[in-house]
Formats: C-alpha cells, sequence, structure tokens
C-alpha cells in the first residue's frame, strides 16, 4: 500500500506510522493518531504487554515503508511550490558558486603552472647557492599551494552532491513540523467547538443528557463501534472507548429474608452501629473556634496555552508556573488532608474483628479523595526542608507532621500519631506528565497504618488522578485503578477498583467496588459506592459460581445483607466555590498559629499573599523563593565538588524530622519519623531549621 493510498483508506483506520501508542493500567492501551483516540483493552496484562509489542514493531515498519516511499517517489513529496523553488533557489546559488570556485581553480592552476616553470627556469641559471636554494624551496611551496586548492574544489563538489541528495530529506522534515503545528491549530479548535457544543446541549437539554440510555455494550464490555464511529463522521477528535471497562468479576444479590435483616444489624457493630449518619459529624467539638472562610478567589484571566503548549511530556514538577493555576495551600497541606475523615481510623481501633476493621480502612483509604472532585487547581510545591504540622491533639486526639524531604524528584513524608489507637506513616513522590489534552498525576510510595490495640499493619497505595481538558473547556477530575490493601499480620486483603469515568458507561461515575477477603481468599465483605460522595459494605452471606458469559469466564455471585453505610461525604461549607472548593479542614490547614517551626508552609510568603488575593506580589515572591532555593542548590553541589576534589566525605541533604529506613514489611527504603518536632516546639528550639523563606 503506498502513502497515497493509506490516506484514502477507511474511516477508523489508524496511521501507525504517526500513531502514539500508550499504557493506562494493567491492561489498557491508548492509541492516538491525529485527533482520534481509541481506547482497547486486553483480558490480561501479559496479553496487553504483546498486543504493545507488536503494534511498536508495526509502527517501526510503517515508518521504514514511508521513508522507502518518500526516497524512491519525488512526486509524493508533500511540498508546496514556494518551499519547491526556495530549494532550487538555493541549490542553483551553490552550484553557480562551485563555478565560479571552479574557475578560480583553473586559473589558479594556469598561473601556478606558469610560476613553477618561471622558477624551473630560475633554477637553471647561474646564481649564487643560496639564491638556488630559496628559488627551490618556492618551487615546493607553490606546488603544495596547487594540491590545496584542487582538495578545496573537490570538498565543494561534494558538498553539492551531498546538499542535492539530501534535500527532499530536509524538505520532507520542514513540511512535516508544519503540517504538526497546523494540525495542532486545528485540533484545538475543534476541541473548541465540540465544548461549546455540548455545553450548549447540556443547558438546553439537561434533563434529556441525565436519563438517556448509555450506548448498548457486549457482555464483553465492547461498545458497538459502527454507532459510534457514524455518528461522529465531521468529528474528527472523537475518544473511541472501544474496549470499555470489564463488568464486575462478581454479582451481588441482596437477600430478603427477614433473619438476614435481623443479623444485619449488628454488622460492624462496633464500627458504624448500624445507624446511616453515624459519620454526620464530628465526634467532639473543637476546643478552639477555627476558621470557616477565607477572601475569595480574584477572577484573574490567564492564557493556559501560551504556557503550557512548550511542555507537553514534562514533569510538571519543573514546569515554572504562576500562582494563577494555585490554590493556597502546599502539598504538604494537601497531603494532610487525607486526615479528614479521621473518625473512621478511630472506629476501627474499636473493632475487634480485623474484617470488619478492613472494611473502615478501605473506606478511609476512598475517603482521601473525596476532597478532590472539585479541586482541579494546583498545590504549591513545597520547598526543600519545608514542613507542616497539624495538632489536633486536644480535639480530635492526633498530631500530623510533614517535611518535604527531597527536591528532585519531590518528595514529602508524613506520620501521624493518635491517642485513640492508630499510627499512620507514608513518604509519597509525586509523578506527573502533561499529555495535551489531559494531565497524569501519579503518587508513588506506600500508606502504613498500624493499630496499636491488635498489632494489625495495613498497606496500600493511591490510584492515578487525571486532570482532563487542560487546554480548553471546564477543568475535571477522575480517578482510576486499584488499590490493594493487605494487612500483614492476617493476611487478610482488600482490593478496590476504581473504575474510569465513560461517556459510554452505564455505571455510575466515579463508582468504587471491592471485595474484603480472609488470608485463605474467601470473601466476607462487599464494597461498594463512589469516591466522592459514601461507600457501603455489605456481608456475604452465600457464594456460588454463576453461569459463563459471553467471554469465557464464570462470574462468582454473592449473596449479601442489606448494605451499612461506612462513610459519607462532608457537605461543601456555604461559598465553597468562590473559596477554591476547600472542605471544611482545608479552611483552617492555612490558618496562622502560634509556635509553629519557622519552615512551616503557614509561613511560605507566597502562598500568604496568594490567600490575600494579592496574586501579582505573590507571583514575585514565588520568583524570589524558587531562586533562592536554586541558589542553595548550587551552593551545596559546589562544595560536594570541592570535597571530592579535595578527597574529603561530604554529607549530602539530611532532612531534620525523617531518616531513611529500609521498611521491614516492603523492602522499600522510605523516610520515617525520627522523633523530636514536638519537644523542639514544646521548647521553641527551632535553631536547627533552615532559613527557606
Amino acid at each position: 500500500m503506498t502513502q497515497a493510498e493509506m490516506a484514502h483508506t477507511c474511516r477508523g483506520t489508524i496511521n501507525l506510522a504517526t500513531a502514539h501508542i500508550d499504557t493506562e493500567d494493567a491492561c489498557n492501551i491508548v492509541l492516538s493518531s491525529g485527533g482520534r483516540t481509541y481506547h482497547l483493552k486486553a483480558s490480561t496484562e501479559v496479553e496487553r504487554q504483546r498486543w504493545v509489542t507488536a503494534l511498536e514493531l508495526a509502527k517501526a515498519k510503517a515508518i521504514r515503508m514511508m521513508n522507502d516511499q518518500s526516497d524512491d517517489s519525488a512526486d509524493e513529496e508533500p511540498t508546496s511550490q514556494s518551499d519547491h523553488s526556495e530549494i532550487q533557489g538555493t541549490l542553483k546559488t551553490l552550484a553557480s558558486k562551485l563555478d565560479d570556485l571552479s574557475t578560480c581553480n583553473d586559473l589558479i592552476a594556469k598561473h601556478g603552472a606558469a610560476l613553477q616553470r618561471s622558477l624551473s627556469e630560475l633554477e637553471t641559471l647561474r646564481v649564487p647557492l643560496e639564491g638556488g636554494e630559496k628559488i627551490k624551496a618556492v618551487n615546493e611551496r607553490a606546488t603544495l599551494f596547487r594540491i590545496t586548492s584542487n582538495a578545496m574544489i573537490n570538498a565543494c563538489r561534494d558538498f553539492l552532491d551531498l546538499a542535492e541528495s539530501h534535500s527532499r530529506r530536509w524538505q520532507r522534515v520542514l513540511q512535516h513540523e508544519r503540517e504538526q503545528r497546523t494540525h495542532l491549530e486545528e485540533t484545538i479548535e475543534q476541541l473548541a467547538k465540540q465544548h461549546n457544543s455540548l455545553e450548549r446541549a447540556w443547558r438546553e437539554a439537561p434533563a434529556h443528557a441525565v436519563n438517556t440510555p448509555a450506548t448498548p455494550t457486549t457482555d464483553t464490555g465492547v461498545s458497538e463501534r459502527p454507532r459510534k464511529e457514524e455518528a461522529s463522521d465531521e468529528d474528527e477528535d472523537t475518544e473511541y472507548f472501544d474496549a470499555m471497562e470489564d463488568s464486575p468479576a462478581f454479582i451481588t444479590v441482596t437477600a430478603t429474608d427477614p433473619s438476614h435483616h435481623r443479623r444485619s444489624q449488628s454488622n460492624l457493630s462496633g464500627a458504624s452501629g448500624g445507624h446511616s449518619n453515624d459519620f454526620s459529624g464530628k465526634e467532639l467539638q473543637p476546643h478552639r473556634k477555627r476558621r470557616t472562610q477565607i477572601p475569595e478567589k480574584p477572577n484573574y484571566s490567564l492564557n493556559l496555552w501560551s504556557i503550557m503548549k512548550n511542555c507537553i511530556g514534562k514533569e510538571l514538577s519543573k514546569i515554572p508556573m504562576p500562582v494563577n493555576f494555585n490554590e493556597p495551600l502546599s502539598m504538604l497541606q494537601r497531603l494532610t488532608e487525607d486526615l479528614e475523615y479521621h473518625e473512621l481510623l478511630d472506629k476501627a481501633a474499636r473493632c475487634e474483628n480485623s474484617l470488619e476493621q478492613m472494611c473502615l480502612v478501605a473506606a478511609f483509604s476512598v475517603s482521601s479523595y473525596s476532597t478532590t472532585v472539585h479541586r482541579t487547581a494546583k498545590p504549591f510545591n513545597p520547598l526543600l526542608g519545608e514542613t507542616y504540622e497539624l495538632d489536633r491533639l486536644e480535639e480530635f486526639g492526633y498530631r500530623s507532621i510533614c517535611e518535604q524531604v527531597s527536591h528532585h524528584p519531590p518528595a514529602a513524608a508524613h506520620h501521624v500519631m493518635s491517642q485513640r489507637g492508630w499510627t499512620l506513616w507514608q513518604e509519597i513522590t509525586i509523578a506527573s506528565k502533561f499529555r495535551g489534552k489531559y494531565l497524569s498525576i501519579m503518587p508513588l510510595g506506600a500508606i502504613h497504618l498500624q493499630f496499636h490495640a491488635s498489632g494489625n499493619h495495613y498497606v496500600w497505595r493511591k490510584v492515578t488522578s487525571t486532570v482532563h481538558n487542560i487546554i480548553v473547556g471546564k477543568l475535571w477530575i477522575d480517578q482510576s485503578g486499584d488499590i490493594d490493601i493487605v494487612n500483614h499480620r492476617t493476611k487478610e486483603t482488600c482490593q478496590l477498583k476504581f473504575s474510569p469515568y465513560s461517556y459510554f458507561s452505564r455505571e455510575v461515575p466515579r463508582k468504587v467496588t471491592g471485595v474484603v477477603k480472609d488470608s485463605d481468599g474467601q470473601a466476607h465483605y462487599i464494597l461498594s459506592g463512589t469516591w466522592d460522595d459514601k461507600m457501603e459494605s455489605a456481608k456475604i452471606v452465600q457464594s456460588s459460581r454463576g453461569s459463563s458469559s459471553s467471554e469465557g469466564k464464570q462470574k462468582t455471585v454473592y449473596q449479601t445483607l442489606t448494605p451499612k453505610l461506612l462513610w459519607k461525604k462532608y457537605p461543601l461549607p456555604e461559598n465553597a466555590e468562590n473559596m477554591y472548593c476547600f472542605s471544611a479542614l482545608a479552611l483552617t490547614l492555612n490558618e496562622e498559629e502560634e509556635g509553629v517551626c519557622w519552615t512551616d508552609s503557614r509561613l511560605r510568603p507566597d502562598q500568604r499573599l496568594m490567600e490575600a488575593g494579592r496574586w501579582d506580589e505573590a507571583n514575585v515572591e514565588k520568583q524570589r523563593l524558587e531562586e533562592k532555593q536554586r541558589a542553595r542548590r548550587r551552593r551545596r553541589e559546589a562544595e560536594a565538588s570541592k570535597a571530592i576534589d579535595e578527597g574529603q566525605d561530604f554529607e549530602s541533604y539530611m532532612p531534620l524530622w525523617f531518616h531513611q529506613r529500609t521498611d521491614g514489611l516492603t523492602g522499600e527504603t522510605i523516610y520515617v519519623y525520627k522523633g523530636g518536632y514536638w519537644e523542639a516546639k514544646e521548647r521553641q528550639a527551632w535553631n536547627m531549621s533552615p532559613d527557606i523563606f
């Protein structure tokens, strides 16, 4: 197939030579070609890798074929007449200059030969011995000059030949760049039009948009491709989900026997007591009155594309950003927001049944995402050595301390100690990539939770967060992936699945499902809900193997008791939409407090100015702080280089409140709290803390 034939293939065909192949999770493949995006799903991770390998090989072959055909046929070169004329003019100029050089060469050769004849005649004359030697030396130099001039002419001729042979390749590269730029501009314009039309359609018929049935799917989760493609014949930027998420591997049926309802009253009795409103409020009234509002967010306009167009594929933490894209909280404070629903852990600590405890731990792991549903702004990147404390000992029985322990890669260590029977610690490294249409945020690192009375030690990791509509449209955030929670003392497990949002799915948006199993792999609880609203648990009373699906997989049917509420999201404070959509806890995180360390995020000047609405001053201050941090890094690098040159040992940067240790469960080297912060606060002994602000 030639390139001309490839340009006229049927709709849905992918040109692999220009396609981008990416993976979303263990089984998903994303193919992007031009403005189209295809989401494919393999049945297993091994099968996905085989497909990715095959596609990469096919892409390499397609690129080779395209290059070979372009070299063989000059008529197929996608160049404009002006480009062709410009290149031909350049070649004519080079040929003219070469002719001039050739003429000069002929003249030099002619005059050189005459000069040598004259010198030879001089050698035959009777001249003193000294004069004859000088004439002979001049003759040799003339010969060398002639040889050099011939070599120069030959080199110029070779250069012209090389320029002619490579002109087509240069031409193609230049044309490709122009086409890519034009295509990108058209894509952005088309996205903007699509967004406007979707907004108009939503405003005109909101009820219809909510109640319209989803696209029919088969049992394998594959949408009916012809319908989707026919419906979007005029839309080149369609996202095709021809591999929808698999339906759950199990089916849940709620028991209707009255005795089951009586039994369900004791379900998680040590945790929720069977009352649906058990998590509707805090357990204790605050000891001191906390603030309930902050200055409203100013309305500053900024061209996002002018900044982000040069950042595609880069690490987000290395991109200089104005505060216009931030919220007035640091990443350390966002990490502390995981404690919004700390009472779930308080109740879990009182559970005698480890499986019921696992349900509450799972609900806690999901609850940390509830604050992100409307929070699309970026938190401030902490400076190296920056800390943040949250002392709620008198109010809720816990103390939390965070420290930025590394800058490249950015990593934060977190430790929480509760008087109500639990300790939580984690080290999180944020990896983020800007993909053009969306931003992927991958938290790396394990979260540890240990209950003092039972010794149950739980470990899990966070899922991937994705911010969509980076270029045009309204920003929205999604969570996708799996969380595997393991109780390392009892070997009990819980697997939570965060289903990615899809326009074509019939499932509830932001859905989370999970199964709690004992050490033998037997399921005891089914968890269900959404990460932005609530989670429920249902005790399994019976399980059986169902009939095989069209995929050939046999699903398990679980008969359960009536689901019980584990967690319910608190409503946002009044006027939250004008206060960065902060929750009640988030509104208090940057509140000024006496006695905190001078490296605390509350004292960061650019963040404080932004909260006050003085964004221009905040941008100036942000640049000053970043330059100060770069100067400190250059100074450390110079000291390290000097020590190496002198053969001396140089101690690299060491965090003040955390130190590295090898985790006995995961085998990873992580930063753990070494103590001393709260004792230093009591003495106000901050002299060891660095000057970072």
